[in-house]
Formats: structure tokens, C-alpha cells, sequence
């Protein structure tokens, strides 16, 4: 689906819930669509809208990922750092995907691959819980920094 499509249906998810697509809204979400893998903070989205409105705040910037994440239009993402980090939800995922964390850089990266479903399956089972989604984050050293490490 390409980017106008995109916002597109997050402007009729908007209207469904009785929200508008304010055009601080809008910059907030071009921003993410443009990033789609990079895991941004609030600052770095604040940064970024003022290409599209060199006028918007940042309490705007924060005010408006709270309603998109309580709308479903975007998740957020907590790595342990502090800082949280916000991505638009998928649509088309079954699950969510996870992340791997370098402890060492902070570079995130994702894989797609539904590792915990009989997991998942036995937990719902003994406990009498209905899952309805998990997500998995592993930390560590990336690339880069293991071969930083050795060469130190």
C-alpha cells in the first residue's frame, strides 16, 4: 500500500473513532510512514515534522502520539533506555514483530518470524488467558560492536 493509501485509512480509523486528521496529526504520521523501520523517539518525530509544519511544537508532537497510540494508529515501544520509541502499527501482521537490541550502540533491528506460537498456544491453555498478542525483544551486541570489541 503506498504512502496516500496509508494515511488514507488511518484518516477513516480517525473519523471511526471520532477524531480528526489535524494536519499536526498528518505530519506526525508522514513522518512515521517515511521512517517505517526506524524506531523513532519523540524528539527525533518533533524534529522531522517541522518539514512538513516548521511551526509545530513539541508537546503537539507528544500530544498526538498518545491519541494515535490510543487509537491503534501507532505502538510504542519501550527498550529499556528511557526514551520511548514509536512505530505505525501494521495492519496486516498477525503478530507482532520483535526486536533485536544492541546494548552497546542502541542500533534496533526487526525480525517477522511468529517464534512463540505453540508458546503462546500452551500459555492460553493453562492459564484460561486469551492472548490476543505478545511481543519479544531481545539485548545484546550488534555486528558492528562485537567486532568493536575484539579489535579493542
Amino acid at each position: 500500500m503506498d504512502n496516500e493509501n496509508v494515511l488514507e485509512e488511518i484518516r477513516k480509523h480517525l473519523e471511526k473513532n471520532e477524531s480528526r486528521l489535524t494536519p499536526q496529526r498528518e505530519a506526525v504520521i508522514r513522518v512515521l510512514i517515511n521512517n517505517d523501520t526506524g524506531h523513532l523517539t519523540a524528539e527525533d518525530i518533533f524534529l522531522q515534522t517541522k518539514r512538513y509544519l516548521p511551526e509545530i511544537g513539541l508537546a503537539t508532537v507528544y500530544r498526538s502520539l498518545e491519541l494515535l497510540e490510543k487509537l491503534n494508529v501507532v505502538y510504542r515501544l519501550d527498550y529499556g533506555d528511557g526514551q520511548s520509541r514509536y512505530e505505525l502499527t501494521r495492519a496486516n501482521e498477525e503478530h507482532y514483530h520483535h526486536h533485536l537490541i544492541c546494548v552497546q550502540c542502541g542500533a534496533i533491528s526487526e525480525f517477522n518470524d511468529d517464534l512463540l506460537g505453540d508458546i503462546e498456544k500452551q500459555i492460553a491453555a493453562e492459564s484460561d488467558f486469551h492472548i490476543t498478542d505478545h511481543c519479544l525483544r531481545f539485548f545484546g551486541y550488534c555486528k558492528n560492536c562485537r567486532e568493536g570489541r575484539k579489535k579493542g
